[in-house]
């Protein structure tokens, strides 16, 4: 957890991810870095969250932390940051009690016309050949009184999701069930989602979700699309790449998965960021192919995605780092007139003979998490 700014970087546009990756290596080679504990995350660190499209009016920032708390094991510690040299280490704040809580109401199941004209648009696009998979979101909003504290859906999601990857950077916050790339102590490891069901109250209509999940032809085609997507921007900057044989079934509260694991070790001496760039985005959040399946996005989506979708994460000075890809999430605004805004955001890819109201349902369990986590 990170408290406090010791230094914020913006970027904007196509170069982002090289921008932050370039500045990001000039801060550590600059930095005096003490770390006794020498563990993924310990001594200078930065979190970061990138926009999902080049044209986005949205920042991508980075941001220094000027105190981190944290625990790899049954390992904690505490790195603090200053842009002075530190004579001593100053003392913690008391820990504040927990703020009021109450909460706000996301309408995720109302009619959405709009949507459901997209999906047919991209359906018409792919069988016109157009392209092979398009990925469309849509949002709902609500608002937030200003004196609610954060932490607390936070703390639902990362109880409830305990499969996924609670992260909070610059009010762009959620669980996350995808990594888009982690790389730690000479390891690379990806997961790859693509193809869901949502979850069944009854275990016996339940367990057949899963199944028909892992044997239907439509879902299956999506996550290989996917799948390879990833191995295709890996294979050229790692060495001995390699993926699950078959796709299994990622069990979550709300939906079930189809997923791949992808594993490979550093060839070029790149950073997290460096891979992450390449990644980004994968097919699971834009289509394919790349190019034509982003433009539609911009033309269909009648938004701006800003950071959904986009790579949110850490990055060390050794440029190690984890980057998710920032689904199951919401963009919180900076409060005005005691109230801030809640966006959320929640897609499904669209294949040939895909059914407008299936992806509409298919978005509205994808917005469970965050919905429940800022609930009443």
């Amino acid at each position: 957890m990170g408290l406090g700014e010791a230094l914020r970087l913006t970027f904007r546009g196509p170069n982002r991810f090289a921008e932050a990756d370039a500045a990001w290596r000039e801060i550590a080679a600059l930095a005096t870095i003490d770390d006794t504990v020498q563990r993924p995350g310990t001594g200078l660190l930065a979190f970061g969250t990138f926009t999902f499209d080049d044209r986005s009016a949205a920042e991508s920032v980075l941001i220094v932390p000027r105190m981190l708390v944290a625990r790899h094991g049954a390992i904690a510690w505490v790195t603090e940051v200053s842009l002075a040299p530190l004579e001593h280490p100053r003392p913690l704040s008391e820990p504040q009690p927990r703020g009021a809580w109450r909460g706000t109401s996301l309408d995720t199941t109302a009619p959405n016309d709009e949507y459901l004209k997209g999906v047919v648009e991209a359906t018409a696009r792919i069988e016109r050949g157009e392209a092979e998979k398009i990925v469309l979101a849509r949002t709902v909003s609500g608002t937030l009184d200003a004196a609610d504290d954060l932490r607390v859906p936070l703390s639902r999601l990362a109880y409830r999701y305990t499969d996924c990857w609670t992260y909070a950077v610059d009010g762009m916050m959620g669980a996350s069930p995808e990594t888009l790339v982690r790389q730690t102590a000479g390891s690379i490891t990806s997961r790859v989602l693509a193809g869901t069901r949502g979850r069944r109250e009854d275990e016996a209509a339940d367990l057949l979700t899963r199944d028909e999940l892992l044997t239907n032809e439509k879902e299956q085609q999506e996550h290989a699309f996917s799948v390879q997507s990833v191995v295709s921007a890996l294979t050229p900057l790692v060495a001995d790449l390699s993926t699950s044989d078959q796709p299994f079934a990622l069990q979550l509260p709300n939906v079930w998965h189809l997923a791949t694991d992808v594993t490979a070790v550093p060839a070029d001496g790149g950073s997290s960021l460096t891979l992450a760039a390449a990644l980004h985005p994968t097919a699971a959040v834009a289509g394919t192919p790349t190019a034509q399946a982003v433009e539609a996005i911009a033309e269909l989506e009648p938004f701006d995605r800003e950071r959904y979708a986009g790579a949110t994460g850490w990055i060390d000075a050794n440029g190690d780092g984890e980057w998710v890809i920032a689904l199951r999430g919401a963009q919180v605004r900076a409060a005005q007139n005691g109230r801030r805004e809640i966006v959320a955001y929640a897609g499904g890819g669209i294949l040939a003979g895909s059914d407008p109201e299936h992806e509409l349902r298919e978005t509205v369990s994808k917005f469970r998490p965050i919905a429940e986590a800022f609930s009443e």
